[in-house]
């Protein structure tokens, strides 16, 4: 293992914690330090965080790993199961983020949300490590689709499922695809074991004026050859917080001389950040300067006229 430091210290627990004391402390450290609840600037150090936690569950949350380890420190690690995963590498998942992701993943895919004991439940219908608890309720996957104006504002809304109605709420800023699990919110378990959850994907319906890339959004601005040349103060799209639908107009300066593809960054424009206590993203207009195909005889002579000035 790479992590030098005490796993139980990561977890912030000591070295009598019971199975169950593990298992909590890494949820909500998991949690806390998902890189898809962090800024951008701050998704390195999350990212290296994230995966010394995942390092340090699945030595503790394995039996026989651990008892090696308390043993033998880091040095254990390296040779319990025979010196090799036998579930080859771990529960790590494609991401290499362990065998939990917490809600708001942009990826939208949800293959790496599992909980390892669920393949002893797959088989046997009973959790792993000799703890025969009943397997619990059928997990319930559903679409929840959402007009630009929750996407701005986020929403808390009352749905109907399978397992009856659920009352979610879906943060302002969600991202298109992101899946969001709602714990204990899926199909009753058998026989008093606890329920299902509840996996919503997120589609958003964007407006045309729009295109989204992460935390920006893009519009398009056609402007005619005069404003590009001697500039003029024209209107934008942009997202307004006071305006019931989310849309609203900004007025931006295009400079003089203006050139076809120059784009303008306007800061804070955008959308909220999901999880990031009131900052926005941006809106970056691209300008486009449209050429007219059919002229007037006074327009051609005006044209004219300016050619033969800069010759």
């Amino acid at each position: 293992m790479a992590v030098s430091r005490d796993y139980y210290e990561v977890l912030g627990l000591s070295r009598g914690a019971a199975e169950e004391d593990i298992k909590k402390a890494y949820r909500d450290l998991a949690r806390e330090h998902h890189p898809d609840m962090v800024s951008e600037s701050d998704k390195p150090a999350a990212e290296k965080r994230f995966k010394e936690i995942n390092e340090a569950y699945q030595v503790l949350s394995d039996p026989q790993k651990r008892k090696m380890y308390d043993q033998f420190g880091h040095a254990g690690t390296n040779f319990s199961s025979g010196g090799q995963d036998p579930f080859g590498g771990g529960f790590s998942g494609a991401s290499g983020w362990g065998p939990f992701t917490y809600s708001y993943s942009s990826s939208g895919g949800g293959t790496n949300d599992f909980d390892p004991f669920d393949i002893f439940e797959d088989f046997f219908g009973f959790r792993g490590y000799g703890s025969r608890k009943p397997r619990k309720g059928k997990n319930l996957y559903y679409e929840l689709y959402m007009d630009f104006k929750d996407t701005v504002f986020g929403v808390d809304k009352t749905i109907n499922v399978d397992s009856g109605k659920v009352r979610v709420k879906i943060p302002a800023g969600v991202h298109n695809g992101t899946e969001i699990r709602f714990a204990g919110k899926g199909m009753p378990g058998p026989e008093g074991a606890p329920a299902g959850d509840l996996f919503l994907t997120i589609r958003v319906r964007m407006p045309s004026q729009f295109r989204r890339v992460g935390d920006t959004l893009g519009t398009n601005l056609e402007i005619d050859m005069v404003q590009a040349a001697i500039g003029d103060i024209v209107e934008v799209w942009v997202v307004d917080m006071e305006s019931p639908d989310g849309l609203g107009r900004a007025k931006i300066k295009i400079p003089a001389g203006t050139q076809p593809g120059t784009q303008i960054r306007l800061k804070d424009k955008g959308l909220p950040i999901v999880n990031s206590r009131g900052r926005r993203g941006d809106v970056i207009i691209q300008v486009m300067v449209k050429v007219p195909k059919n002229l007037s005889k006074k327009q051609r002579e005006i044209l004219g006229g300016y050619l033969e000035t800069i010759k």
